[in-house]
C-alpha cells in the first residue's frame, strides 16, 4: 500500500486541534491499513518521527428519518503521536 492510499485526509475538528498542542495529529486512513503502515506513511509524507499510533474503527451507521434514510460509510481514524520536538507544518495555522 502506498502513502496516498493509506492517508486519506486530515481530520480538522475542535478536539483534534486541541490534541495538536500535545503533539498528536488525527488522520482518516484506509480501512485495511495497520499501525505500521500508518506510521511509515506519516514519517515519509511529513518527514517527522512517530512515537506511537492509536487507531479507532468507526462502523457504518444508518442516518436520517423515513424515506430519506441513508447509510454512512465505515471509517477508520488514526491518532498519531510524534516524538518530542517534531511537528507537522501542514496543520499549523488551521
Amino acid at each position: 500500500m502506498e502513502i496516498l492510499e493509506v492517508l486519506r485526509r486530515p481530520v480538522i475538528t475542535e478536539k483534534s486541534t486541541a490534541l495538536q498542542e500535545r503533539g498528536k495529529y488525527v488522520f482518516e486512513v484506509a480501512l485495511d491499513a495497520n499501525k505500521q503502515q500508518i506510521k511509515q506513511a506519516v514519517e515519509q509524507a511529513f518527514k517527522v518521527e512517530v512515537d506511537k499510533v492509536n487507531v479507532v474503527n468507526l462502523p457504518a451507521k444508518w442516518r436520517g428519518p423515513g424515506r430519506r434514510r441513508g447509510r454512512r460509510s465505515p471509517r477508520k481514524k488514526a491518532v498519531v503521536t510524534l516524538k518530542a520536538g517534531h511537528k507537522i507544518e501542514f496543520f499549523e495555522g488551521v
